[in-house]
């Protein structure tokens, strides 16, 4: 399986693999590659990676910077921090280690880039393998708190509320 940086020519393929990946999927709301799309759009894809398995797109991930300010506010200038998501995975090839290898790869990527962290609304079983915790203070205003956490690459713990680039809403 080879792990690569998206191209020009991946964004019809990524599109269809995501809305194959989310069809169905109790969290899902159907924007998951509206979001991508718009992310793309607007420049702010700051990691856009893909697998490829045997020529053909396996998975996909996206990351993109998020502003954290107090609550009620949008951004109080913590810096180089980044959320995670959409990750998508061809429904055939799911529970493989697919997903897995794409979050790494991506959160490699934001390490390299002098990020200061990442954040992540999901699954905390799946996500606290790769370091993702609840972090006291920093939120996600209307989600539950234990699915949104926090994986800081330095000694930083922000805290305040966390807002996604502006194609999480406009997508939904």
């Amino acid at each position: 399986m080879l792990i690569r940086p998206e191209d020009p020519t991946d964004a019809s393929a990524i599109a269809s693999l995501i809305e194959r990946a989310f069809a169905g999927a109790p969290h899902a709301d159907g924007s998951e590659a509206g979001i991508v799309a718009a992310l793309r759009a607007a420049g702010a894809l700051a990691v856009s990676l893909v697998a490829e398995a045997d020529g053909a797109l396996a998975g996909h991930v996206a990351l993109s910077a998020v502003t954290i300010g107090t609550i009620g506010t949008t951004g109080d200038g913590t810096a180089h921090w980044y959320g995670l998501g959409p990750i998508a995975v061809a429904p055939g090839l799911q529970r493989r280690g697919i997903g897995s290898r794409l979050v790494r790869a991506g959160l490699a990527r934001l390490a390299e880039m002098g990020a200061a962290g990442c954040v992540v609304l999901g699954d905390p079983a799946y996500y606290r393998r790769f370091g993702f915790a609840v972090q006291p203070g920093l939120v996600l205003p209307g989600v539950p708190a234990d699915h949104f956490m926090a994986l800081p690459f330095g000694p930083a713990r922000p805290q305040g509320a966390v807002a996604y680039h502006a194609a999480f809403t406009a997508a939904g």
